[in-house]
């Protein structure tokens, strides 16, 4: 099981940028896909974006196509989501997680991972 550990969230205003990042314990993070979702208040947790082992294969959510980019590096046992032009509508608690297996194609459902890190909050203000 890999330990997943997210950081960069906060408060930003609309359009702004963030980049969140998700370190990950463990020798075998190249053999993982890993994916970042979010939860707003009340709302179920959804995915965001998504990467398979080598970065070949990326998904993103419709609403963030254009605006969010996912990356790793798998070096430092390291995924990132860079945000930029954010929205209020982007609030949410943001939360990393990982999918075992050199997969070809970036997963794409929350019921795909195992592993999830306790999230990190980001906070758009209009």
């Amino acid at each position: 099981q890999v330990q997943l550990v997210e950081s960069g969230g906060g408060l930003v205003q609309a359009g702004g940028s963030l980049r969140l990042s998700c370190a990950a314990s463990g020798r075998t993070f190249s053999s993982y896909a890993m994916g970042w979702f979010r939860q707003a208040p009340g709302k179920e947790r959804d995915v965001v974006a998504t990467i398979n082992w080598s970065g070949s294969s990326t998904y993103y959510t419709d609403s963030v196509k254009g605006r969010f980019t996912i990356s790793r590096d798998n070096a430092k046992n390291t995924v990132y989501l860079q945000m930029n032009s954010l929205k209020p509508e982007d609030t949410a608690v943001y939360y990393c997680a990982a999918k075992g297996g050199k997969i070809t194609i970036a997963p794409t459902k929350r019921t795909d991972f195992g592993s999830w890190g306790q999230g990190t909050p980001v906070t758009v203000s209009s």
